[in-house]
């Protein structure tokens, strides 16, 4: 039962979400007022909307366009260019392929035969997999820190020049940790605009040079899920964890990384 209330809990939200995208549909949607309106952080609000909806934010608004484009088709006479124009298309051959492709007939056609019929999504589909999630409190934890500019999985280029210096002044040993600090939901900024730190934990103490940084990994209660494979498995994981865990769990992520 209380699963259950904690699902009903979010999806009330993104609701509200969805009902504030269709009232706004002509402006340019803001993710840190849609987060607001959510009551999530906006850290985290993309990855758990799309894991909660099947569909990114992008697609939502897309797609309610386009449904209300079939309504004005349907219960008024604007002319079509017009329609095409306020469903975000720059023309009106781009709007004709894309309504054919969903309603099955041309815009023209839908006016005058189609049936006022509600497009639904694809959502993805649910992974199956199951993971343990461990909770954990942990410290504020002190590391030394490259920043990173670009692609995720090429961090490792930082990773590799942070070793070097450590290893070289010998600050490396048993019991020391390496992480990554991700900045940024990549479905959501460009690849060249994300932001990370490659991390690493140095015992003893030493005087820092650029580009290297120490920063605080802030301490609390951390959700930790073990993935083992390759990295191409890091998506159903994630979609699992912000779709499933979290909406059922009765937590509330942090405004953080």
């Amino acid at each position: 039962m209380q699963q259950a209330a904690n699902w009903i809990n979010y999806e009330e939200r993104l609701n509200r979400v969805t009902a504030y995208i269709y009232a706004h549909l002509d402006d340019e949607l803001d993710f840190l007022k849609l987060a607001e309106v959510a009551f999530l952080s906006p850290y985290h609000f993309h990855r758990i909307y799309r894991a909660a909806r099947g569909e990114t934010v992008a697609t939502t608004v897309r797609r309610l366009r386009l449904h209300r484009a079939a309504g004005h088709l349907a219960q008024t006479t604007l002319p079509i260019a017009e329609i095409s124009l306020k469903a975000g298309y720059k023309n009106i051959q781009s709007f004709t392929r894309t309504f054919n492709a969903i309603y099955g007939m041309p815009p023209a056609r839908y006016r005058n035969h189609g049936s006022h019929t509600q497009y639904q999504s694809t959502n993805l589909e649910r992974s199956l997999a199951m993971y343990n999630i461990t909770l954990k409190t942990l410290p504020d934890l002190e590391v030394v820190s490259i920043k990173h500019s670009g692609s995720y999985l090429q961090i490792s280029q930082e990773f590799g020049q942070l070793g070097s210096w450590l290893g070289a002044r010998n600050l490396l040993d048993a019991n020391t940790r390496m992480m990554g600090v991700y900045y940024d939901d990549p479905d959501t900024v460009a690849e060249k605009d994300l932001r990370s730190r490659a991390c690493m934990t140095v015992s003893k103490p030493c005087v820092l040079e650029a580009p290297l940084e120490r920063i605080t990994i802030a301490g609390g209660e951390y959700a930790v899920l073990l993935h083992k494979g390759s990295y191409d498995g890091l998506a159903a994981a994630y979609q699992w964890f912000f779709g499933t865990w979290l909406l059922q769990s009765g937590r509330e992520l942090r405004d953080a990384p």
